[in-house]
């Protein structure tokens, strides 16, 4: 199971890269980035991770989807600039697309490591406070806190300089208020899923005695 958590963790990281382009809103005060929709999942399965396999191999996950993501740029920046075929008429497009800019990059991969190892230190903290109890608190916890630094973070790299600080500052409040209310609402998905990698475990290991 925990290789399947994290072909999905890494799978997830890469296609919120890709629709970091696309933008939209709810009702007329909130705009949001479409990654956002893919990348908060992330969150619950690094502290699944974290609950049923142990710290180490939530780290290991962060590390591998970091390392992924250096990949997966550099992959894209290669067939950003091979030359295209002559009845390929879409170049400017495919470049629009699959190119961020440097800083909205470098935003991205500095506040995924920081938040997504935040994430996993604070969770274990609670862990050794609490043992298996209170699962609920330390998922919401850890990912409530690691969103908030992961979202202030990333818009201050990406876009301080280029907007007012009042304008900054909303977008930070708008789109962490949109990851806090999806945090909440992803406990019973984590519930579920460590409930499932711990019945594999079990079964795993009966299958070896």
């Amino acid at each position: 199971m925990l290789l399947y958590l994290n072909g999905a963790f890494v799978g997830l990281l890469i296609l919120s890269n890709i629709l970091a382009v696309k933008l939209f809103s709810i009702g007329e005060w909130l705009v949001l980035p479409a990654a956002v929709i893919v990348y908060v999942f992330t969150f619950p399965i690094t502290d699944t991770i974290a609950e049923v396999y142990g710290k180490e191999a939530a780290r290991k996950t962060v590390f591998a989807g970091f390392i992924t993501q250096l990949c997966a740029l550099a992959f894209i920046y290669f067939a950003i600039q091979l030359p295209s075929a002559p009845f390929f008429g879409d170049q400017a497009s495919f470049e629009t697309i699959f190119s961020a800019g440097f800083r909205v990059t470098l935003a991205s991969l500095v506040s995924y490591f920081i938040s997504q190892n935040l994430d996993v230190t604070i969770f274990h903290k609670l862990k050794d406070r609490h043992g298996d109890s209170k699962l609920w608190l330390r998922n919401n916890a850890s990912t409530m806190v690691s969103q908030l630094v992961d979202t202030t973070i990333f818009i201050a790299i990406a876009f301080y300089g280029t907007m007012p600080l009042s304008a900054l500052i909303a977008m930070i409040l708008t789109q962490y208020a949109f990851k806090w209310c999806a945090a909440a609402l992803d406990t019973p998905l984590v519930y579920l899923l460590v409930k499932i990698c711990r019945r594999e475990r079990v079964t795993t290991e009966h299958s070896y005695s």
